[in-house]
């Protein structure tokens, strides 16, 4: 018998994705000046206020009010009828230095040495429903709403929209896990006032219907679109109406959206959020180099589905577990032609893979002001790409220009460094593949 499973997104726009974009829109301007910056920054939004409290080490200053309303006014909270906008909100800083137990325990003399800034444990997972190996629910639901966004901020058509927005698909799998089609879509997209609600819900249905799920569809391999079987459920702005949004409607925390940053509720999640976090906290690091691992694996071919799972003691360079399944997946051999079990599979992944948080670090480049793209519809499944950024310090990785007359530093970053496949080919040698 088939079953259902389902996966919610959220935009730019909902409060706590808000508050996820300011607290690593500061993260990454500490970094501009000092990249060994340790950052712990959380931030809570409401109604015409942001409050941002946390730890911070760093070398350098950073003007929080500008960074704040920068990041505000790029979500596109620009209006004052939204009753939270970038030019008129307070904003209170309580950010303090971090303490010295925590900082004792994650620097050391030699870089290699670094111990994880905290305890816990952190997963990867991977899979082939969808090309970027993820969830078929939590990517198309991320989808969505990525296109709704480039619609609103085109401008061309569905004027009405606003910033806030959610998304939700259901997908019918059988029982030996093939998606089989796509079961129910729910959007629910703030929007100006309407004369009638009637008049609403009939407008922002069609254009749902005519605008943004054919430019969906336009992004989606063969396989995927032909899961849209025209007998589906879709659900639009079921409560009947969607002006009051945002900050103004509900508050927003950092880290409260911790599924919709992952796989949706697919594998697991080790409970530690990601946004306004520098890389010496494995919650975020450690996650990273988990995801890494398991689309490598399902590319490499070791198997068609993973989760990976690795756990630390705080100010431990050294991993104390690594564990992994393959849900009956695996179609790895020995030398004898035994399948290998998860453990074996384990067992070779560490000697593959150097899991100290100073490595992590240094192998996707997580010392640079590359953050902020991770706040909004996942940390996984995008595009890897390089990008130049301006730097407020000078070192071997930087460049030096001079733009109106003004001499400024330049570097190249990698961006989502961890969907890079560039273990697959050390993996198949290391599985006889």
């Amino acid at each position: 018998m088939s079953f259902l499973f389902t996966s919610e997104s959220v935009s730019e726009g909902h409060p706590d994705k808000v508050a996820d974009q300011i607290s690593d829109s500061l993260l990454d301007e500490f970094l501009r000046f000092d990249p060994s910056s340790k950052v712990a920054c959380e931030t809570m939004v409401t109604t015409g206020l942001v409050v941002c409290a946390g730890e911070v080490k760093t070398t350098g200053y950073v003007e929080i009010q500008n960074i704040v309303r920068k990041a505000i006014k790029e979500i596109g909270y620009t209006k004052a009828e939204y009753q939270f906008d970038f030019n008129s909100c307070g904003i209170l800083s309580a950010i303090h230095e971090q303490s010295q137990d925590i900082n004792q325990g994650v620097e050391r003399t030699k870089e290699e040495e670094q111990g994880a800034g905290d305890q816990g444990m952190m997963f990867g997972y991977a899979c082939t429903e969808m090309d970027n190996y993820m969830p078929m629910p939590i990517e198309l639901s991320h989808i969505l709403l990525q296109e709704l966004a480039a619609i609103r901020k085109e401008g061309k058509k569905m004027k009405y929209l606003r910033p806030d927005a959610k998304s939700q698909v259901t997908i019918e799998y059988a029982d030996n896990g093939k998606p089989l089609k796509i079961d129910t879509i729910v959007i629910s997209t703030q929007h100006d006032d309407f004369d009638t609600e009637e008049k609403m819900q009939e407008v922002i249905r069609k254009d749902i219907e005519a605008i943004l799920l054919p430019r969906v569809k336009k992004t989606l391999p063969d396989r995927v679109k032909r899961l849209f079987k025209g007998d589906y459920r879709l659900f639009v702005n079921p409560t009947g109406k969607f002006v009051i949004g945002g900050p103004h409607g509900d508050s927003g925390l950092t880290g409260r959206k911790i599924i919709v940053d992952t796989y949706g509720g697919r594998g697991a999640h080790g409970g530690g959020a990601f946004s306004g976090k520098d890389s010496s906290k494995v919650d975020r690091s450690a996650a990273y180099a988990m995801r890494h691992i398991a689309k490598n694996l399902v590319a490499a071919g070791v198997t068609d589905e993973v989760l990976v799972q690795v756990a630390y003691a705080i100010g431990v360079a050294e991993p104390v577990g690594l564990f992994v399944n393959t849900y009956g997946k695996a179609k790895v051999k020995d030398a004898n032609g035994k399948k290998l079990s998860d453990g074996e599979i384990a067992n070779r992944l560490k000697e593959i893979f150097d899991l100290r948080p100073f490595a992590i670090v240094k192998r996707f480049g997580l010392q640079n002001p590359i953050f902020v793209p991770t706040a909004t519809y996942g940390h996984f499944g995008r595009d890897y790409f390089t990008k130049e950024v301006e730097v407020f310090y000078k070192d071997k990785t930087t460049r030096e220009k001079t733009i109106n007359g003004v001499k400024k530093n330049f570097k190249d970053v990698e961006f989502f460094a961890w969907e890079k496949l560039d273990y697959v080919d050390q993996i198949k040698k290391a599985f006889g593949l």
